[in-house]
Order: structure tokens, then C-alpha cells, then sequence
């Protein structure tokens, strides 16, 4: 008689085989390949995998036993909130989704903000590479990918380990540009809003602190304001710097520092849209115009500054470029040899002006 096996002992597709007298290779077929068994033998397997509470294979073995599940891991040293309440996360993580749904791939998000579950989360995600988002910071994270043995990118430069594969955009050149414009449209007062240097940090900081910042990405934008501005004979030592955090009320207290006393600013120069947009929002809260009293420059290019009020001229980075050449590269197609830059433009719409 065949042995009884409760659904409680894990039941495997040898226990169904074996209950039903078949061989383990027709239990197989009937979940895999139903036309190849006759029908009562289906019907009789079936019967004994649902008395013993098997629901069949395992999707996931079976297409990692093939080798290819056709999948993209996105990964964050974030919350899963992130990609979702991040402008620039949201619209990088869109144009990947774009390019995977016309391949007919799958996109997993794993969150490594938890560094007990790191290791989990990036060994049991489903996926045939990775995209790493923040990886500055992030060198846990790195480590364990590379223990994967898969194709990964990171969306980072400046990472202390350049061997790395990275894609990112020249942000030293779009702050640059930016500032360029600014003094272009006759520009000479400016403030500078800071996304991050360091983590849980807000407030007025030096240029040595910017030079000693963890993420490269808010130093390389400064470095970038700074060129423009002392090859026009403003020197940075004279250009108030605010680091701002994702809370609002960090933007909120750093336009209360550049605008409380004497000299104030007549242009801003925001590391991202998102600070921007909220610095135009305290400027109107506050009985200042823009780009009449002041001028705003953002950096990223996330759909919302199109459609802002004002406009916003912000520099772009190729989203739909580096979203192609990370989804490529995960999915094993052409992969990125140590650190790629894309080039961001300058795109002016309706925050900037000449001062009056």
C-alpha cells in the first residue's frame, strides 16, 4: 500500500508519483505537459495531488533550472516606498518598466535597506541581473550581488570601488550648465540648495564639507556650480550652500536661510526638481515671483517639471537612455565595462529670467 503523506511533510512531486503509482515523469507531464498523459491517468493524479495538498511545481525552480526567467531586479538601499515617492526613482523605474513590457520581461523591486535582510532579499529575488539604484553608501549591497554571479549595473558614480559597472550622467557638466545660463541671463547673487552630503544632515555647509561629502553625486553638482561661477569671478566661498534632506521642512529652513537677511539671492541653483519645485512653492508662499524676484534652475528632468507652475528649466539626464543600456545589461545583453557617462542638457523653460 502506498505510504500516506500529509500536507504538512512538504509534499513533493515524488509523493504524488507514488500515490498514484505512476512514474515521476508522468506526474510531471500532467502538470507540465497534460497533453501527453491519457486522460484517466491525469485525472488520477490530479485527484491524489489535491487529497495530499500539492499545487504543483514550482514556477520559480523550474525557470531558474532553465537557466532564464526573464526577469530585472531593481534594488535600493531604500525603502520600498522609494520607488514610488521619489520623482527620479518613479521615472527611471517607468522607463524600465516600458522597455521590459516591450521585451516581454518581468521587473522585481527588492528593497536592501534592512542590513540583516540584505542577503536574503538579493539571493531569493527571481531575477536574471540586477539594476542598483544608490549604490554610494551602498557597498553591502555590491558584495552581495557580486555573490550572485549575475549581470548587474549600478546607477551611481563615484562609488569608491571603480571596477563597479556604472552608468550615470556627467553631473559636474549639467550643473555647469546650469549656472552657466544663469550668469548668461546676468545672474551675479546666487544660493545653492543641496540634496544630500551626508546622511541625517540639513543645514548651511562649507565647501570643505562638501568636499568631504559620502555621496559624490551632490559634490560633483557643486563642483560644477562652482566652475561656472568662478570663471564669471564669483567665488565660491561667497555662495551660501543649504544641504536639504528628502523632508520638506529641510527645504523650508534652508530658503529661510538664504533669503532672512541682506543680499538675498536673485537665482537658485537646486541639485534636484524635486527641491526646486518645493523652494518656487516657499518663493510664492512668500510674497516673491519667479522667475521675477528669482530665477530657478533644477536638475533631473522628471516629467513633473514639465508640467509645474511655472515651468521649470532644469538640467535633463537621458532617462530612457540609461533605463535601455541597465535593462540590457541585466538581462545579459551588453554589459557596462567600469563607469559610463551620459551627457545631460540644459533644458530652459519658464524660472529663469534676467534679473530685475
Amino acid at each position: 500500500m502506498a505510504r500516506k503523506v500529509a500536507a504538512e511533510d512538504g509534499v513533493k512531486l515524488r509523493d504524488v508519483a507514488r500515490e498514484a503509482g505512476v512514474s515521476q515523469g508522468t506526474a510531471s507531464n500532467v502538470f507540465n505537459k497534460p497533453e501527453l498523459v491519457r486522460e484517466e491517468v491525469r485525472e488520477r493524479v490530479l485527484a491524489v495531488a489535491e487529497k495530499l495538498g500539492y499545487g504543483g511545481p514550482s514556477v520559480a525552480g523550474r525557470l531558474l533550472r532553465a537557466g532564464r526567467v526573464n526577469a530585472v531586479g531593481v534594488a535600493a538601499i531604500e525603502p520600498l516606498s522609494y520607488f514610488f515617492e521619489d520623482l527620479w526613482a518613479r521615472d527611471l523605474l517607468k522607463h524600465i518598466s516600458d522597455i521590459c513590457d516591450a521585451q516581454g520581461a518581468g521587473v522585481a523591486l527588492v528593497s536592501a535597506l534592512s542590513e540583516e535582510r540584505v542577503d536574503w532579499n538579493i539571493q531569493s529575488a527571481v531575477v536574471d541581473g540586477f539594476i542598483l539604484l544608490c549604490v554610494e553608501g551602498g557597498e553591502r549591497l555590491v558584495e552581495v550581488t557580486r555573490a550572485r554571479k549575475l549581470p548587474y549595473v549600478a546607477l551611481a558614480i563615484g562609488a569608491g570601488d571603480t571596477t563597479v559597472p556604472a552608468i550615470g550622467v556627467d553631473n559636474v557638466l549639467g550643473a555647469r550648465l546650469a549656472a552657466e545660463h544663469l550668469i548668461e541671463l546676468g545672474h551675479r547673487r546666487f544660493g545653492i540648495l543641496s540634496t544630500e552630503l551626508s546622511p541625517k544632515h540639513a543645514g548651511r555647509v562649507t565647501p570643505a564639507e562638501i568636499e568631504a561629502a559620502l555621496y559624490s553625486t551632490s559634490r560633483d553638482r557643486a563642483h560644477g556650480y562652482w566652475q561656472a561661477l568662478e570663471a564669471a569671478g564669483i567665488g565660491r566661498e561667497t555662495v551660501p550652500v543649504f544641504e536639504t534632506q528628502a523632508a520638506s521642512a529641510t527645504i523650508a529652513a534652508a530658503m529661510e536661510g538664504l533669503f532672512s537677511g541682506p543680499g538675498t539671492p536673485t537665482a537658485i541653483l537646486a541639485m534636484s526638481d524635486r527641491v526646486a519645485m518645493q523652494a518656487i512653492d516657499w518663493l510664492f508662499r512668500n510674497g516673491r515671483t519667479v522667475p521675477g524676484d528669482v530665477s530657478v534652475v533644477g536638475f533631473d528632468g522628471v516629467p513633473e517639471s514639465a508640467v509645474s507652475t511655472p515651468k521649470l528649466t532644469t538640467v535633463e539626464q537621458p532617462m530612457a537612455e540609461i533605463a535601455r543600456r541597465a535593462v540590457d545589461a541585466a538581462l545579459g545583453g551588453v554589459q557596462v565595462e567600469g563607469r559610463y557617462l551620459l551627457t545631460p542638457k540644459l533644458v530652459v523653460r519658464e524660472t529663469t529670467a534676467v534679473p530685475q
